[in-house]
């Protein structure tokens, strides 16, 4: 049986009954469709408007809604939330210092997931521009079970929110149990020495690579929220046990992304001395090619993470590393 969805359709799907409960929730698209998307249309056709190929007008139609007490939804390709910035930074963010704005930017395509579209439509700054941002939660979900749950999770939430999600469809991960969303992260399965700390598709490429019976022993932890309220406490302290850190993203190395950010608790929470971080993500620069080329290339494919892993395990074996 095939159990795979994407993360769009399966959040879209849970917003319909809450359409139906709440009528002050509206939802946005940037000239975006979805069978999903569909239904709430005709459903609820006063509360659906299609602002076309504007971002810029997305976020500022979204921002006086919510200024008026609604909660809203806003549907475009992540890149190209970039063109809004503006409007997310004057419209949300430091209108947000104020008053809570529920507006919920839903951003498709997430990395690279649109691989073959070109870097037009890569979203690889994202999440470290948006981390600049006070105000704005940034969650970066892995698979479509998370994504269904979401909405649950932002209706008791107020405040602005972005919600990175990968455009293809893929199976759900093996967890322990559901998301703790006050957390911002999941330990998917404990290990030794060794923790891969990954967000958003990273995770799934992680969980595959886990399978593997030699890597018995290596942690993996989904991070799904990179900014506050994230617990930054909690994530240290789950990770002290570790003493290699390696961190998974499709956004750009040392660039104000995942790793940046698990450097920086590194430093704060004192493990510099007592663990070594290595970040893989992608390089600085525009290419195009299938994804899993995309990451081979950049020193992050299936068999390059397999020999870094059998390295590192044989070392802590030996006790050398």
């Amino acid at each position: 049986m095939n159990n795979s969805k994407t993360m769009r359709d399966s959040l879209l799907e849970q917003l319909l009954p809450q359409m139906q409960e709440d009528p002050s929730l509206f939802i946005l698209s940037a000239d975006m469709g979805a069978p999903a998307l569909d239904h709430i249309r005709h459903s609820f056709p006063s509360r659906f408007i299609n602002v076309g190929i504007a971002e810029q007008n997305l976020i500022a139609v979204a921002s006086g809604l919510a200024m008026e007490g609604c909660t809203v939804y806003t549907l475009a390709i992540a890149a190209f939330y970039l063109r809004a910035f503006e409007q997310i930074r004057n419209n949300l963010s430091i209108a947000g210092t104020f008053v809570d704005l529920n507006v919920h930017m839903l951003a498709v395509g997430g990395g690279v997931s649109y691989d073959m579209s070109g870097p037009s439509h890569h979203a690889l700054e994202d999440l470290a521009v948006l981390r600049t941002l006070p105000h704005i939660s940034l969650f970066s979900l892995s698979d479509w079970q998370m994504a269904a749950a979401w909405p649950a999770y932002a209706r008791q939430q107020s405040g602005a929110k972005y919600v990175r999600l990968d455009s293809k469809a893929h199976l759900p991960l093996s967890r322990p149990a559901p998301p703790d969303w006050s957390l911002g992260f999941q330990l998917l399965r404990p290990g030794r020495h060794i923790a891969l700390i990954s967000t958003g598709f990273m995770s799934q490429k992680a969980a595959t690579l886990l399978q593997e019976t030699a890597f018995q022993d290596v942690a993996l932890l989904d991070l799904f929220q990179l900014s506050t309220p994230l617990q930054e406490e909690a994530l240290a302290a789950t990770l002290a046990p570790y003493s290699q850190w390696i961190t998974l993203q499709e956004g750009y190395l040392e660039r104000g992304g995942l790793d940046t950010l698990l450097e920086g608790i590194r430093n704060r929470y004192g493990h510099n001395g007592s663990c070594r971080h290595l970040g893989f993500a992608l390089q600085h620069q525009f290419t195009s090619a299938p994804r899993e080329q995309l990451h081979a290339a950049q020193g992050m494919g299936m068999n390059d993470l397999r020999q870094l892993l059998t390295s590192l395990s044989h070392r802590f074996c030996e006790g050398v590393a």
